[in-house]
């Protein structure tokens, strides 16, 4: 989908929702109730925002902050460390990024950030992927928050869930007044812990994307072919007599596959190299040619005489979905010749790279190639346990028709696409919940970074530094920079995506 539609149908729905909502406010027979189910449920509309505010997860914070209270205190005590490292690292990653981005114009594709836009640099397809993980890791940052923040004695609430534009987003309603009496090093605890436990959802998807081939174990097969999990509509593979969802696919002509990567070097191979030919008795190649006359060429060098073929001469006179024109040359002249043969008939005969692969000692044999041009392939996809697939075009065309799996399920009541959407899930929250922990721990006004900036000031400075002014000067220079910093990845990321 274009840009400017997914754009227009963006502004289109909050500009719908919000005239609906102002609407409902302003109209008598609708005013009192719309609004007292507003307040009921705790949803509201804004400028392309919609909230929803409740109360009824407070006790559950409640309870997870009085399991095992000397863990939880150790356990926000690592992430306070680790906000603090992460921080540092951040200040420089954001650094380098607008030192390269300025002096080297560093590629959109090849930066740490990366800004994501459905229907831009966000295929429609991922989107449900994309939207999910950003809610996961929000809510889980919260909730962080929220734990930390009952643990030292700083009242919740309550907890909402917001969608600003596409982007949905978690927050908590913390106590300011609690926040403020408690000491520098647990206000610490309770900011730090959405990045730690963002950090911590990296991990887990890590850990789950190397133990989850072993878990699909014993309901997948992997190392003996690939699966088709789609097939683009109105391609040149799809149909009755094409591939097939759930075909598994073991060797594309001749060249084995036992794995997606397999597959790509057999395309890449049948893109660099010739097509191969198929061995045939001289004899029957005469008698099954559907040719109406004898056609030669008098080129001696194939690729010349293969474009020679596919412009000038169509030696089965009429396009044929079942017949395809070949070429071979005999002992008794030089000359190439040009003979119609079943498609299918031919290419079950064994295959050959040279006129020495084909000898025979009780009859002339030949080895006859397809007559097309250099870009033009015959391509023979084993798939499934129909008859193999006869692709003629590009290989890329075949490339870009599927999308494989390595994982064949062991019957048919297994998920065809399960550990795809377990490795798409895992790497999207891995990217997404270390791109909020980069950013969030920032020293940048509205983030996190700011509240832990202030804190560590106040917790390793006071001691030293006794006058507050100062502190503050110092506090503010770093936000200052921080938030400079942030804004010039954002502004850079943003141009380079649009106009890279």
């Amino acid at each position: 989908m274009l840009r400017t539609t997914w754009i227009a149908l963006i502004l289109g729905f909050w500009s719908a929702l919000y005239l609906l909502d102002a609407f409902l406010k302003t109209q008598r027979w609708s005013s009192r109730t719309y609004i007292k189910f507003l307040d009921r449920t705790g949803f509201s509309v804004s400028i392309c925002q919609s909230r929803w505010y409740c109360t009824v997860f407070n006790r559950t914070f409640v309870r997870l902050a009085q399991w095992k209270p000397r863990f939880l205190k150790t356990w926000f005590t690592c992430g306070v460390v680790f906000g603090l490292i992460a921080m540092l690292l951040s200040m420089i990653i954001l650094s380098l990024m607008v030192y390269n981005t300025l002096f080297n114009r560093q590629a959109i594709d090849q930066q740490v950030l990366t800004p994501v836009m459905p229907g831009v640099n966000l295929p429609a397809s991922q989107v449900s992927y994309y939207m999910l993980t950003l809610l996961v890791c929000g809510i889980l940052h919260e909730v962080g928050h929220a734990v930390a923040a009952v643990r030292e004695q700083v009242r919740v609430n309550g907890f909402g869930i917001f969608l600003l534009l596409l982007y949905p987003g978690a927050y908590v309603d913390l106590s300011t007044e609690h926040l403020q009496i408690i000491s520098p090093l647990r206000q610490l605890r309770i900011y730090c812990a959405g990045v730690w436990h963002n950090f911590i959802i990296v991990l887990f998807g890590i850990l789950v994307l190397f133990v989850y081939p072993w878990l699909l174990g014993p309901f997948y097969t992997t190392g003996s072919g690939v699966v088709i999990m789609s097939v683009t509509e109105n391609s040149a593979v799809s149909g009755p007599r094409g591939l097939a969802v759930g075909d598994p696919i073991t060797s594309v002509s001749g060249c084995e596959i036992s794995s997606v990567d397999d597959w790509n070097a057999c395309i890449t191979r049948s893109m660099r190299e010739q097509s191969f030919g198929y061995c045939m008795a001289v004899e029957l190649i005469k008698d099954i040619d559907t040719s109406t006359k004898s056609k030669t060429n008098s080129y001696t060098n194939i690729s010349k005489q293969a474009q020679q073929a596919k412009d000038d001469i169509d030696c089965c006179n009429i396009s044929s979905s079942t017949h395809l024109c070949f070429m071979y040359h005999v002992k008794t002249s030089p000359d190439n010749k040009l003979a119609c043969l079943p498609a299918r008939t031919t290419t079950d005969r064994p295959m050959c790279k040279l006129q020495s692969d084909c000898y025979s000692p009780k009859m002339e044999m030949a080895c006859v190639y397809p007559a097309v041009d250099n870009q033009t392939k015959l391509l023979k996809v084993v798939h499934g346990y129909r008859p193999p697939l006869l692709f003629l075009g590009h290989p890329l065309d075949l490339h870009y028709s599927v999308v494989l799996s390595n994982y064949v399920p062991n019957s048919l009541l297994v998920p065809l696409h399960l550990p795809h959407v377990i490795e798409t899930f895992c790497k999207y929250l891995i990217s997404l919940s270390g791109a909020l922990v980069i950013l969030n721990v920032v020293p940048c006004y509205a983030l996190d970074g700011q509240w832990i900036c202030h804190c560590f000031v106040e917790f390793s400075l006071r001691s030293t530094i006794t006058d507050p002014e100062i502190r503050g000067l110092i506090y503010s220079v770093i936000l200052l920079f921080g938030t400079f910093l942030l804004a010039a990845n954002v502004i850079m990321a943003m141009w380079m995506l649009f106009t890279g």
